[in-house]
């Protein structure tokens, strides 16, 4: 039975139907006065359902029953960190095009590690006279050897680089975030980019993106809002019998970070101690001063109020913090989220207030997931343990010895790609491909080691879909020659401070959440497979930009179609 069609003839009714669904987001598209990219660092995808009982109206639950919510996303990289994560989301492709490979990789030129963002001819530009220097607890940050930062190693557009195009340069581009490698890839070629700097507690930027602050920016580090903390605690929101994790504060494996401590509440002390800044990082309060810093933005540049859209991507960057130190599964976690819930809440209202929701184009994820501690899955019976790097150079090197006869053939371990010496392999006579591939089956007989593959001879990998993974995160002048990963929920990275860790191919870091809302988006629930690099080309194709130059990603038509 035709309903509601009349006599409309079959294929008049097909083409006027993919006409209005193909002039639906053009129109919609034409509504959107800003475009708001909200990124959670580390928010698996399962934290939303896991803890959403307890949300509010009018934060992810806005979100949630307001807009097209997909609970299929995955990513297609194996080497699941923050900047490939984030730069993906950006450009709509794969490490391999984008280049982002993670969040270091090792410069054969100078045979040492590098910063993804890391880039000397543009340095931070500076706040003030820092009276202290705080203790770098990031570990891809202590293999950055300059304070400079720019997008010039991304190797693709972004979505915003595209929109700032499409506008003839009208549109207004910032991004901001408790990271810099948050920041960078979202704001794009030709964006601005702000991230919260635990040596001072300011918001700041480099010389890439200005040769002077602007007097609101250097109005607003004035007010010293994370000094304001001094003396204070991170406490929880509700009484620890509602939470899911309430009884579970004290666990030994957690990381007390030289005296946070691993029990609630957690102090942060005087504003002059080393770790001040970084403490407010791990804890709510890190993501309140950038949704503050990112309001200041909205306000203070006046965006989404003219008939160009613009353009803002936020990412909040304490649950990925909280995670490295407390685990998924923790008091801390569960906290952190709850009470991201209400600066969600706060950041919205404001849009609306500023904006109108009515004319925001609002997309939500996460730049990875993560994994459970070694010691909360085996104290539940799975069988799991921690590797070091210092593990895997040893096996490597143990192996060049006992197969080929040479000594000290590894150059660098970083996670997950193993670095060999082609000079030495080279006077020994030997071929590199078979003393890569030799190291490689060496390394997966030790327990919790589940894939070491050759980057550039893949034929040993028996798992078509972790391959393909590996394929999208390898760029042939930055990966390294073997890529390593753990048996699930295993630990492999350096010692230190940081006691559970994401960057696998398994599916607890590839998985994340993607939602999308704002005017024509229709409210629905969706668990096909999808992937966060549709993202970029989605929103591309929204407001009918060009597509990201590199963009594998395929735009999500559940968001394309009109309510």
């Amino acid at each position: 039975m035709n309903r509601g069609v009349g006599c409309v003839p079959t294929t008049g009714l097909m083409i006027f139907v993919f006409l209005f669904t193909a002039i639906a987001p053009v129109n919609a598209g034409r509504e959107v006065r800003l475009i708001l990219q909200i990124t959670v660092d580390g928010l698996r995808g399962d934290l939303l359902s896991r803890y959403g009982d307890r949300f509010g109206m009018d934060g992810f639950r806005y979100l949630l029953e307001d807009g097209t919510v997909f609970t299929n996303a995955h990513y297609q990289h194996a080497n699941t960190e923050t900047i490939v994560g984030h730069t993906t989301l950006a450009t709509g492709t794969s490490p391999s095009l984008h280049g982002m490979i993670g969040n270091v990789w090792l410069d054969r030129e100078s045979g040492e590690l590098g910063y993804n963002i890391e880039d000397p001819a543009h340095p931070l530009l500076p706040t003030r006279d820092y009276t202290k220097a705080s203790t770098q607890l990031d570990p891809a940050q202590k293999a950055s050897r300059t304070d400079g930062r720019s997008p010039s190693a991304i190797l693709a557009s972004t979505f915003s680089d595209e929109l700032f195009v499409h506008t003839g340069g009208r549109a207004k581009i910032f991004a901001v975030s408790g990271k810099d490698r948050g920041a960078v890839p979202l704001a794009g070629h030709f964006g601005k980019a702000f991230w919260y700097s635990t040596d001072s507690g300011d918001f700041v930027s480099s010389r890439y993106y200005y040769d002077a602050y602007p007097e609101w920016a250097v109005n607003w580090n004035a007010k010293e809002l994370a000094a304001s903390h001094e003396g204070q605690s991170w406490n929880l929101l509700n009484d620890s019998s509602t939470y899911l994790f309430g009884a579970a504060d004290d666990r030994p494996y957690e990381q007390d970070l030289q005296g946070y401590g691993r029990t609630f509440p957690h102090s942060f002390g005087p504003a002059d101690s080393k770790l001040f800044t970084t403490y407010l990082f791990v804890s709510p309060v890190g993501d309140r001063l950038t949704n503050d810093f990112a309001k200041t933005v909205i306000a203070e540049e006046r965006l989404g109020q003219d008939d160009v859209p613009d353009y803002l991507a936020v990412s909040f960057s304490s649950v990925d913090a909280i995670n490295h130190f407390f685990g998924p599964s923790s008091l801390e976690n569960e906290d952190v989220v709850l009470q991201l819930d209400r600066v969600l809440a706060d950041l919205l209202a404001f849009v609306d207030k500023e904006v109108g929701l009515g004319r925001t184009l609002i997309v939500l994820s996460a730049d990875h997931g993560m994994a459970e501690m070694p010691e909360f899955m085996a104290e539940n019976g799975f069988p799991v343990g921690r590797i070091y790097s210092d593990d895997i150079v040893k096996l490597a090197n143990d192996a060049a010895v006992d197969r080929f006869g040479i000594k000290d053939v590894v150059d660098r371990f970083y996670r997950p790609y193993l670095y060999l010496n082609a000079k030495l392999i080279k006077a020994a006579g030997l071929d590199r491909l078979e003393v890569e591939q030799g190291i490689a089956d060496a390394l997966m007989q030790r327990e919790g080691i589940a894939v070491a593959v050759p980057v550039r001879s893949r034929g040993s990998m028996v798992n078509s879909t972790v391959l393909g993974q590996i394929q999208n995160n390898s760029h042939p002048l930055r990966s390294g020659d073997i890529y390593v990963a753990q048996a699930p929920y295993w630990f492999m990275f350096e010692k230190g401070s940081i006691v559970a860790m994401h960057g696998s191919p398994w599916r607890y870091d590839t998985f994340v959440p993607i939602i999308f809302a704002g005017p024509g988006i229709e409210v629905q629930t969706v668990s096909r497979l999808v992937h966060p690099a549709d993202v970029a080309p989605t929103l591309a194709s929204f407001l009918g930009t060009k597509i990201p130059s590199s963009a594998t990603g395929t735009p999500l038509q559940e968001v394309l179609s009109r309510r």
